[in-house]
């Protein structure tokens, strides 16, 4: 299995769609009502229902769990996602990231590398902001120290930059390809702009900034839908969808294989046409 490509795709080639598969409240946290076996069928179910729409991409994330620690989770998150993660790898050769939260990013780099994962996805790689948890500190140089030391290093780093469900007053003297740079310049392989909160999404410009000041890949982690597709296709190396692929187009419904396939079907006749 190839991991995520560092470089966007050639012209003429597919861009990345990362389904997300929303995990099942874990132990211990207040909407915890399945058994971990449970949990992991229907992870693993919804993985087969992307893969066989011909979604490319997988990301595995605990959204269930709200509301959320901040910045660690305990021992019980931990061994929950890691079985759902091996589950998941074990089923499919598509490349699979992981997020924690939130900002469990030491957490999800150990997981993912136990479970031969490809990518993390984090949330407060650099610059601080306030979170609906709270204040999030950047920890790129922990972060990355932490994947050195354990051997990590073919997890690769997905960074938000201004995310979603956050305040950047802190930061509203710096533009989003300020910061776009500053991610690339400490490490980052690939960047994720979003809009305000889950379901909502960027300003294509916004992406188009972020595109123009990195080097990096840069994808767009809110808000896609078959309406606003072309939009994003036009600026981004690749898109990260959740609510759009559920039922209702709601995050905390099942994955509902007729919107993976239209909308699937549409990204490939739409990059066709471009092509």
């Amino acid at each position: 299995m190839e991991p995520p490509a560092h470089q966007p795709p050639a012209a003429g080639e597919c861009k990345p769609i990362v389904g997300m598969i929303h995990v099942g409240a874990l132990p211990g946290t207040p909407g915890h009502h399945q058994t971990m076996a449970e949990i992991v069928q229907v992870a693993c179910e919804e993985a087969q229902r992307y893969q066989e729409g011909g979604i490319n991409c997988l990301m595995i994330e605990n959204m269930h769990d709200v509301p959320y620690l901040r910045g660690a989770v305990g021992p019980e998150i931990v061994a929950g996602m890691t079985i759902v993660a091996q589950a998941v790898r074990a089923q499919t050769a598509l490349p699979i990231g992981l997020q924690i939260l939130a900002a469990a990013d030491l957490e999800a780099v150990a997981v993912a590398h136990a479970a031969r994962l490809d990518f993390v996805r984090t949330e407060c790689f650099s610059f601080a902001h306030v979170a609906d948890e709270g204040i999030m500190e950047s920890n790129a140089a922990r972060l990355l120290r932490y994947r050195r030391a354990i051997g990590a290093t073919e997890v690769q780093v997905w960074a938000d930059i201004k995310k979603k469900h956050a305040s950047h007053a802190w930061t509203a003297d710096l533009s989003l390809g300020d910061v776009a740079e500053a991610a690339e310049f400490m490490g980052a392989e690939t960047l994720i702009v979003t809009g305000a909160s889950t379901g909502r999404p960027p300003q294509p410009s916004d992406v188009a900034e972020a595109r123009e000041r990195c080097q990096l890949p840069v994808f767009v982690g809110s808000g896609v839908t078959l309406e606003n597709l072309p939009d994003f296709l036009a600026v981004a190396d690749g898109l990260i969808i959740g609510s759009h692929f559920k039922q209702d187009g709601h995050w905390r419904n099942p994955v509902d294989p007729a919107r993976v396939r239209t909308f699937v079907q549409a990204a490939a006749r739409q990059q066709g046409a471009a092509a």
